[in-house]
């Protein structure tokens, strides 16, 4: 494995296009694009204001930049530089913006979730779209690009619009049996919109593109419910994480559990998982070929252990029940891209992350780590999973085992959270204000 040197970049704002052969970063008002391969800058682009949010277009033929405080955002072409446009929310707001599947339409959602705003970069034409829902997940576009779930709430109850994103128009409209949706997803083939309810009410919903309610899934009651959900790549399964610790997997066809998934504090013996752990080694002041500054300032050396000592107690942090969003409950769910393995963290178990055989319905790997995970995520190619904990280390795991990769220390990055390339033979290490590029070998296992 190779890394790049590191280079600025503000907020964390830095993107690898969805055909793998750009980087873009932001630093301050600038916007610079780069070749992944080289990582030699192609365009500088100028913003109107510093910049706080950044996508590249699904084709990877344009990126725009999000300016809230000022209410507008920029769209830059990469094939051609002359070409530029800027979208003004004015005295509306703005507090999010994303691109559709088609690549040719930017949706902007004004201030206080008044409308969202559909905005042609083809013909200049505007399309509004009203009443949506304050939420986590209010939108989302089936994965072939062709139509647009949006949640909303008109009179006092919550509704589902499905629109055609050839032209915008809408050809569904229907009621949805929760108190408080809080989010909206399609399935991958398309098949089936899941919606789930605030956390006060642990309820899924699964909805046909008609409207069509093909089932109703309330695993208990009376206490704080669903925190994240998951549809597995071939969709079918649907994992639900919930505040009680748990993971439900869910079948496509009945619509009924197939798998409960527990995150025990203790692990009192070793039937079919292997446990990792990761072990540091610190620098000792009587090396030689270390300073007394070094020590001070460098990360320890770490490796990872296989565990066969039983029990093995889980490293907990005592939620507090009385904050909003308490550090509780299943807050990664993520499955990986050949749909054989789905990888959890209980929130109050931060170090630990699981690993679930879907094939068997049962566990297959626990790591542990000595830091607090930060970031999962899986090859979108093959079942390999990239973690970081916040320092200078990459973390890989696969079927043979796993790895700690050292970032040179010249870089001075901490790793906050990564992205994987799409063509999954590089991965983007991102810091608080720097990011580097780590390049995987055709032939490393890892």
């Amino acid at each position: 494995m190779n890394f790049s040197d590191s280079f600025k970049q503000t907020n964390s704002l830095c993107r690898l296009s969805a055909c793998g052969e750009f980087v873009a970063n932001a630093v301050s008002f600038r916007l610079l694009v780069r070749e992944v391969k080289s990582l030699q800058i192609i365009q500088i682009y100028t913003c109107l204001d510093t910049v706080q949010h950044v996508e590249w277009s699904p084709d990877s033929c344009f990126i725009l930049c999000g300016m809230f405080k000022r209410g507008c955002v920029q769209v830059w072409s990469i094939e051609n530089p002359e070409w530029k446009c800027k979208i003004d929310e004015g005295s509306a707001g703005l507090i999010d913006v994303c691109w559709s599947p088609d690549s040719r339409h930017v949706l902007t959602t004004a201030d206080f979730n008044l409308r969202i705003t559909v905005w042609s970069l083809v013909n200049k034409s505007v399309s509004y779209i009203k009443y949506p829902k304050k939420a986590s997940k209010v939108l989302d576009f089936t994965e072939d690009g062709k139509y647009l779930a949006l949640a909303e709430r008109r009179d006092c109850k919550d509704c589902i619009s499905v629109f055609v994103c050839s032209d915008w128009e809408l050809i569904k409209h229907f009621e949805v049996a929760t108190n408080d949706l809080a989010g909206i997803c399609w399935s991958p083939d398309g098949r089936a919109l899941c919606v789930w309810d605030s956390l006060l009410d642990c309820k899924i919903l699964l909805y046909s593109p008609d409207g069509l309610c093909l089932s109703s899934y309330v695993p208990y009651q009376h206490a704080l419910g669903i925190k994240t959900v998951a549809w597995s790549p071939s969709s079918q399964f649907l994992a639900i994480g919930c505040y009680d610790e748990q993971v439900r997997v869910l079948n496509h066809i009945t619509w009924k559990t197939v798998a409960e998934f527990h995150h025990p504090a203790s692990i009192e013996s070793q039937d079919t998982q292997i446990i990792y752990r990761e072990a540091e080694k610190k620098l000792q002041l009587r090396d030689q070929r270390f300073s007394l500054q070094d020590i001070s300032t460098k990360c320890p050396q770490s490796k990872y252990e296989v565990v066969e000592e039983m029990p093995v107690h889980i490293k907990t942090v005592k939620a507090d029940t009385e904050t909003a969003n308490p550090k509780l409950g299943i807050g990664v769910l993520s499955w990986s891209s050949d749909n054989k393995y789905l990888v959890t963290r209980n929130d109050n178990m931060p170090n630990c992350l699981w690993i679930w055989d879907i094939r068997k319905l049962q566990l297959c790997v626990i790591l542990i780590q000595a830091e607090p995970v930060r970031c999962a995520e899986w090859d979108p190619a093959h079942p390999r999973l990239a973690v970081c904990t916040g320092n200078n280390k990459l973390y890989l795991w696969s079927l043979p085992g796993c790895v700690s990769v050292e970032v040179p220390t010249d870089t001075g990055i901490q790793i906050t959270s990564l992205q994987w390339n799409p063509t999954s033979h590089s991965l983007l290490l991102r810091g608080k204000d720097q990011f580097c590029l780590a390049f995987l070998e055709a032939d490393e296992e890892f």
